[in-house]
């Protein structure tokens, strides 16, 4: 089957013919219908050999969904033709995390070797790939696979912070989204949705501001020296309750604390290396920061659900498996509005 691998240390990632996976017992094979492009991956791909925790080559892909084509032994409660969206921040599934169905915390995944697809199993872009246990596997339930891959990410990751911040965002509070692109623009609906707070997206992008508005921010500013006060102007010098920052590089992540209100949120999404100091005086009182990871499996599904409502969507570009270097390349160049997803069988 044909496959995209990141292979070599610095290099950028090829379309090769790999042989055709077969599940062990307890395993499910998925024939893939679309996988997303993600930057995690491209940080991945930045990584010296000394950084890596896992050997390459690497099929890519952390973002997946598709048809069940066969079941290891041992394995029910799905049947072969069964459209299923793959659950990504695997765990041991015994540890008290997991059995909470928070995998993403999983506590013995680092010493057991457990790697997610696509960040050290082999992922979703390929024709094929295999789920090391089903209920890694959540019913896509009449969605769109296109429309629905990028939710196992871009769509799960911003709820989890989300979801953290909701009682600080009542009638009246102001949330602002740093970052309009793959997870940020997904962030602006979860927030219209889920509060009645007022949405600002930063961005240094007209296109993804414009996008940012598109998909329902009330106010969209460009993300520079003089956005933090501008953010203060509009809130009447207080603030903001909830802050999400989906780049994290260090300009963003030090907006992100200037416009914190007293008793604020400061989430960092993004994996750009930035930090906030934390300490009495360094930011306004009772300021709460924090670096989330991915999202539990229970809000996976309640995610797909909001997107059955009408309440999410993602804006996609597709390509085929033979032009997936060229997605990662406009990922890597900032010409990617909303999501890039790969059809390996289309």
């Amino acid at each position: 089957m044909k496959a995209l691998q990141y292979r070599t240390v610095g290099a950028a990632p090829e379309v090769v013919t790999v042989p055709d996976p077969e599940p062990g017992p307890g395993q499910v094979l998925l024939k893939v219908t679309a996988a997303g492009v993600c930057h995690s991956d491209i940080a991945v791909m930045s990584w010296s050999a000394e950084e890596l925790s896992f050997p390459l080559p690497l099929t890519l892909g952390h973002e997946g969904v598709g048809t069940v084509a066969a079941l290891g032994a041992g394995v029910t409660g799905l049947s072969e033709g069964d459209s299923v969206a793959v659950y990504g921040p695997w765990g041991c599934g015994a540890c008290i995390k997991c059995a909470e169905g928070k995998e993403n915390y999983c506590l013995r995944a680092r010493e057991l070797g457990i790697h997610p697809p696509g960040l050290g199993a082999p992922g979703s872009m390929a024709e094929y790939m295999i789920v090391d246990d089903p209920r890694h596997l959540v019913p896509l339930g009449g969605l769109d696979p296109v429309a629905a891959v990028p939710l196992t990410d871009a769509g799960l990751t911003p709820y989890h912070a989300i979801k953290r911040s909701l009682p600080k965002l009542v009638p009246g509070s102001t949330a602002v989204v740093i970052g309009t692109g793959g997870l940020g623009h997904v962030a602006i609906q979860l927030l219209r949705a889920m509060t009645a707070a007022r949405v600002v997206a930063l961005d240094v992008s007209e296109e993804k501001l414009s996008l940012a508005r598109t998909v329902g921010a009330h106010q969209a500013l460009l993300s520079d020296a003089g956005a933090a006060a501008k953010v203060r102007e509009l809130t009447g010098g207080r603030g903001a309750e909830a802050v999400f920052d989906f780049v994290g590089i260090q300009p963003t992540v030090d907006t992100a604390g200037a416009i914190a209100a007293t008793e604020g949120d400061v989430t960092l999404v993004g994996i750009g290396g930035g930090a906030l100091p934390v300490g009495f005086g360094r930011q306004n009182y009772e300021v709460s920061v924090t670096a989330p990871y991915w999202g539990s499996r229970a809000e996976l599904i309640e995610v797909l659900d909001l997107a059955r409502a009408g309440d999410v969507s993602v804006h996609t570009e597709t390509y085929s498996l033979d032009d997936a270097p060229e997605a990662y390349a406009r990922l890597h160049d900032g010409k990617i509005n909303g999501r890039a997803v790969i059809l390996p069988n289309g």
